[in-house]
């Protein structure tokens, strides 16, 4: 796996770091950690250590116990300039968070900490996440020295939305979740480096329609904002992902090839078609369960005596899984509203033949269709994890390491 370093500057964001390189190094990274002297009063150097396995370098003329080297690596038989020599193994530099202080000095060049003068000798991807009081990231000093950064080719990671540190307060400034945080990093490794690299994954989003007349039909609300972020994380780290989108008015993300369809037979060709080469399937479309069993072939008049007869849709998924190999992985979704769903959902698990169901209650109004938030419960055969409301991009992270953690479990290879 990758080489990643990790900055750590001053803020109360800086506890998220912590989580950031335990799921970095869990996903098999070598991870070093470079922190300011403001930093420090935030989080202690010995919890990263406690972590990554690797000791935390604050000052650039403190020597490196590990002489550059990575978890896992031998070390170099010589003491080296210390940041240098990390600057130049890793393969990948994340600085997260990035105080506006920080991210000033990154953008002037100055060079007076470990991380500050590693910054400025790596000619691996960069990236900064800012975090701080919203009032601080809007001010023309900190937009302006985001600007240099994009300029120079550093990847800036927008902060987002929400409650912020200081009491009462809201606004931009928060730092993404660590899930999403790591998304991008590995997005920025280069090709063969990322976890994904070589998976398939078939995704498929939105709602099926079904015809009445030319004009009407039966559906639902489904929007397909799920399977889009879906699609989107799975591509962020590597894989090869094909998306089903069934009447999705969003583009697909960049790296997507996006098949069209309409109908839930549609969909279900489709699917079918796309399945046997796909190592994940990620079954986030909500076809209608019935059709108009005779669609009319004119359009319908108010005055038109109508009796609408309806017939069962083809159940997708279970057709799908009936057809698996041992290498694919599946995953299903399921809308449920009010209680018991947790039931529903674990029997759908075992009818269905599914690794994974994602529980999703759209009684709850700021996570039901059409939402850009949600919260669901992932469950398995052996676990119930409730994944509270985030933005629907954090939640297809969440999604997408329990996807991995089914796949090691089952020793299915990546490729």
């Amino acid at each position: 796996m990758a080489r990643l370093l990790l900055g750590v500057s001053g803020g109360i964001a800086a506890y998220k770091s912590l989580e950031l390189a335990r799921l970095a190094t869990l996903a098999g990274h070598g991870v070093r950690v470079l922190m300011t002297e403001t930093a420090t009063r935030f989080v202690g150097a010995a919890s990263f250590e406690a972590i990554v396995g690797a000791p935390v370098l604050i000052s650039e003329f403190e020597r490196d116990p590990l002489r550059g080297a990575f978890p896992g690596e031998q070390q170099l038989s010589h003491d080296p300039i210390g940041h240098l020599e990390l600057a130049a193994r890793c393969d990948a530099y994340l600085v997260a968070p990035a105080s506006a202080n920080t991210i000033a000095k990154l953008a002037s060049g100055a060079a007076d900490s470990m991380l500050t003068t590693s910054f400025l000798a790596c000619a691996a991807p960069r990236l900064v996440a800012p975090a701080m009081n919203d009032r601080m990231y809007a001010d023309a000093a900190t937009q302006e020295n985001l600007r240099t950064l994009r300029r120079r080719g550093v990847e800036v990671i927008e902060p987002e939305e929400g409650k912020l540190a200081s009491r009462g307060e809201f606004g931009r400034g928060r730092l993404p979740a660590p899930e999403r945080l790591l998304a991008r990093l590995e997005a920025a490794l280069p090709a063969g480096d990322r976890p994904w690299d070589g998976l398939r994954v078939l995704v498929t989003a939105g709602g099926t329609r079904e015809p009445i007349d030319p004009v009407r039909f039966i559906g639902n609300r489904s929007s397909g904002r799920m399977g889009i972020a879906l699609a989107g994380a799975a591509a962020r780290r590597g894989a090869d992902v094909t998306l089903i989108a069934a009447n999705v008015p969003f583009p697909e993300p960049a790296g997507v090839r996006r098949v069209d369809v309409e109908t839930a037979a549609q969909l279900a060709a489709a699917a079918e078609a796309e399945f046997a080469a796909a190592h994940v399937l990620l079954m986030a479309a909500a076809p209608a369960d019935f059709r108009a069993a005779t669609p009319a072939p004119d359009k319908l008049r108010r005055s038109d005596s109508l009796e609408l007869s309806l017939t069962p849709t083809e159940d997708i998924l279970a057709a799908l899984a009936a057809a698996r190999t041992e290498a694919q992985t599946i995953v299903g979704f399921a809308a449920e509203h009010g209680g018991e769903g947790v039931e529903r959902a674990r029997d759908k698990l075992r009818r269905k033949g599914a690794d994974l169901i994602v529980l999703n209650d759209v009684s709850n109004p700021e996570i039901g269709f059409e939402s850009e938030r949600n919260a669901v419960t992932l469950i398995t055969e052996q676990a119930e994890n409730e994944v509270p409301i985030d933005s629907k991009d954090a939640i297809a992270e969440a999604i997408l390491a329990e996807v991995d953690r089914l796949r090691e479990k089952a020793g299915r290879p990546a490729a």
